[in-house]
């Protein structure tokens, strides 16, 4: 596997760097004071490409390979992880449906959203519901040739503003996944405010009472929602906040550089004092780590490897407790100032917990690893 980047990787990332400095990181702090992003953000974010990074040329998107929207995704991170997580949702809506959606529903919806002409939305998290997303008690009955979908859904990110949600629900006991449009009569959203971080992602909770959802909005089968077409969403979703974790662990490392190297204790400047010294080194050395697994993990990606899942597991669970230590240390290293709103230290570690919580919260990362672990020894056993 080749590690180096190719000369159009390299001048993209210098595009993505440069964008991120022009217009996200600038506002971040603003926003997430807010708790909102700007509809102009959006669609700068659109008139680049950015939201179809992952969808192919042929529905309007920019078709990427793995490592070029990786670094897409670690940039965005940098400059703002809630604008990461419209990425992510958007991304994992988008490829749920070029995975299960039919000819008609690729055709019909890609092209918007790679441009932002229409934003996404994933609901599987209920009140009740979390990690076990299989169980989810929002129900579609059918109805003639629509479906008749009852329910909340909650910690929607984006569900302030989406066009579209991917919606799974239980029909006759089978999970199942469905299309609805914010116009639906009986939909409707209530923001989510004040939360630890992703402020500035405008979080919604989701009411669908008595919505009659046509059934060509169906994605895949009844019985695939969960197994399916919510696991294919999730896989990428780990894949974005893999990379988004490496780009917030990048942004706490230079801030910290920036404060040791200005900042003054007992005569002398914070980067000449051993323990500062020992945070930074060990910043490094955890960026340096996760940034291999990310390109192992966008390696097999790129190749097909039905080894992906499980990497991808292994990145985001990573990545997810490596940004919380450096975020928390980049906090220590700003002292009283890392816990005020002049410094962005502060977002970033109240956004870096949140990624130990979505697309999986990391618990149910150690299952998923742990239960390969096992079941790898067994067969390498059966080999002895």
């Amino acid at each position: 596997m080749d590690l180096g980047l190719t000369p159009e990787q390299i001048k993209s990332r210098k595009r993505f760097s440069d964008f991120v400095d022009e217009y996200i990181a600038p506002v971040a702090d603003q926003n997430d004071r807010d708790e909102e992003t700007p509809v102009e953000l959006i669609k700068k974010l659109g008139e680049q490409g950015f939201l179809g990074a992952f969808i192919p040329e042929e529905y309007g998107g920019k078709g990427m390979d793995m490592v070029t929207a990786g670094l897409l995704c670690e940039e965005i991170g940098r400059g703002s992880a809630s604008l990461l997580s419209l990425l992510t949702i958007n991304g994992m809506v988008s490829q749920a449906i070029l995975k299960w959606g039919t000819r008609a529903q690729k055709e019909h919806w890609l092209p918007g959203l790679a441009t932002a002409e229409k934003v996404a939305a994933f609901g599987v998290t209920e009140p009740d519901i979390g990690s076990d997303a299989k169980s989810v008690e929002t129900t579609a009955e059918l109805s003639g040739n629509s479906y008749i979908l009852n329910g909340r859904k909650k910690w929607i990110s984006y569900g302030q503003v989406a066009d579209l949600f991917l919606i799974l629900a239980q029909c006759d006991g089978k999970p199942t996944t469905f299309l609805i449009e914010r116009d639906t009569p009986g939909f409707s959203t209530t923001p989510i405010t004040g939360l630890l971080g992703f402020r500035s992602a405008m979080l919604a909770e989701v009411q669908i009472e008595g919505c009659r959802v046509p059934e060509e909005n169906l994605v895949g089968r009844p019985g695939f929602g969960f197994s399916h077409v919510t696991n294919v969403a999730l896989d990428h979703g780990r894949y974005c906040v893999g990379w988004g974790c490496l780009g917030l662990a990048e942004a706490c490392l230079q801030a910290s550089l920036s404060y040791t190297s200005e900042r003054k204790q007992f005569g002398t400047n914070l980067r000449g004092h051993q323990l500062i010294q020992e945070m930074i080194a060990d910043m490094i050395t955890n960026i340096k780590a996760t940034r291999l697994l990310c390109y192992h993990a966008a390696y097999l990606k790129e190749t097909g490897d039905p080894g992906m899942i499980m990497e991808t597991s292994i990145m985001k669970y990573f990545a997810s407790r490596m940004v919380n230590k450096i975020a928390n240390d980049a906090v220590q290293i700003h002292g009283a100032h890392g816990c005020g709103s002049e410094y962005s230290v502060q977002r970033y570690l109240r956004d870096a917990k949140i990624m130990e919580i979505i697309e999986g919260s990391n618990q149910m990362q150690q299952i998923i690893i742990a239960k390969s672990g096992y079941m790898n020894f067994r067969l390498e056993k059966r080999k002895k």
